[in-house]
């Protein structure tokens, strides 16, 4: 991902979510050097995932599909790729928060081995107040191989 992706990394961002990151986020995010990417369909961006590794963990922190393409495995695909490179960069934990709500992120999560961890009261903004984010967690180097 680069700063000339936003518009239409913003335009997946939008369409998928009710409360969107602002371009100002993913901005900071690329200008701190996050593992940012892309997935793409016939050159079209659907898909977009964000992370940080340090201190041996990997912090997922925006994993999103255009709806028009939900439930057709590219946010499994996306996963997947974070996961493999936090893996490479010797990363032995993989963090990420869900909305309690969410149920086909949480299905998502769960049958790739994130077990919660913990739970953030009203961390996220939701049409009636807040929701609960549940924190989950997956070990990435169980056998001390990347």
């Amino acid at each position: 991902m680069a700063r000339e992706d936003l518009d239409a990394v913003l335009a997946v961002e939008r369409a998928a979510y009710a409360f969107p990151w602002s371009r100002e986020i993913f901005e900071d995010c690329l200008r701190a050097g996050y593992s940012c990417w892309l997935g793409a369909i016939d050159a079209a961006i659907v898909a977009h995932g964000v992370m940080a590794v340090a201190a041996g963990e990997c912090q997922i922190f925006n994993l999103g599909v255009h709806p028009d393409w939900q439930g057709q495995g590219l946010g499994r695909q996306m996963l997947r790729h974070l996961l493999r490179l936090a893996r490479q960069r010797a990363a032995a934990t993989a963090f990420l928060e869900v909305r309690v709500s969410n149920a086909p992120a949480l299905a998502l999560y769960r049958s790739e081995g994130f077990c919660e961890v913990g739970r953030r009261r009203h961390y996220y903004p939701a049409p009636q107040g807040r929701e609960d984010a549940l924190i989950l967690a997956v070990e990435l180097m169980t056998d001390g191989r990347v």
